[in-house]
């Protein structure tokens, strides 16, 4: 989503980007100390940053059948689950919140970066692991098995889509500059789209899975049409994950501000 940005590839008015590249956990950390004027987190990291932060209408990972995969070495019951040690990708992340939401008495998690959770899991080190991003294309081939998909378990109690994460600039930005960022992020999505070829070369140097079909695989379900302009549907997906996370008082406060407006 970001590489026509980052090559200059697309019409940047008066803006200039520095970029750094962190595990996603790293960055919900980052913005509690407001590092970045621009920066991806999880939503459900943005809960407790929204008075800081503001949500972008492009960039998001939100979906259906894409959410995080609980996985073992052994299949597991959910009593097993709830007293098993878990190895988790953050505890600010969306993933950390589903893994709550379907087994709530989870008290053994073990933060670690998102692409050691498998060896984690594979040298005994954890009982289970929470996977993300392209490992959800490669457990198997590493002799794990799929305990739980979260996402589903999330998508069928709720009825919502599962709401990853988001592109957030700070509050405290003048608003012309809150919307020249955004019509940025946007062109260089849409830069993406047409012209896949163009980015993967970028997407390679930056991989976990430097294979082609598993890049692609990821790709395909994680930037999709919510990642172009955030729906209806993903609006009141993240509306439902804020409620969720904030006292009445909180998200009256901010329900209506949630987003950039659209440039």
């Amino acid at each position: 989503m970001f590489e026509a940005l980052v090559h200059r590839r697309i019409d940047m008015p008066d803006l200039e980007f520095e970029t750094a590249l962190h595990d996603v956990e790293q960055l919900n950390k980052a913005a509690q100390e407001e590092t970045y004027d621009v920066t991806k987190l999880s939503f459900n990291a943005y809960a407790s940053l929204a008075e800081k932060y503001q949500l972008l209408q492009y960039g998001s990972a939100l979906g259906r059948g894409c959410g995080p995969l609980l996985i073992a070495g052994r299949y597991m019951n959910p009593g097993e689950v709830s007293s098993a040690r878990i190895a988790i990708p953050g505890f600010n992340t969306t993933a950390y919140f589903l893994l709550t939401h379907a087994y709530p008495e989870v008290s053994q998690c073990h933060e670690v970066v998102f692409s050691e959770v498998e060896d984690m899991v594979i040298r005994g080190k954890c009982d289970a692991g929470v996977i993300i991003h392209e490992n959800r294309f490669t457990y198997q081939e590493k002799g794990l098995l799929k305990i739980a998909d979260l996402g589903e378990i999330w998508e069928n109690t709720t009825g919502h889509p599962i709401p990853l994460g988001a592109i957030a600039v700070k509050r405290s930005l003048p608003e012309k500059i809150k919307m020249r960022i955004s019509k940025v992020i946007q062109s260089s999505i849409n830069f993406a789209f047409q012209h896949p070829d163009t980015v993967m070369p970028y997407v390679r140097c930056h991989a976990q899975e430097m294979q082609d079909h598993v890049m692609k695989q990821h790709i395909q379900l994680y930037v999709n049409e919510d990642s172009r302009a955030i729906s209806e549907a993903g609006k009141s997906a993240v509306h439902y994950l804020m409620q969720k996370k904030m006292t009445p008082d909180q998200y009256k406060n901010i329900a209506h501000r949630l987003f950039v407006d659209a440039p």
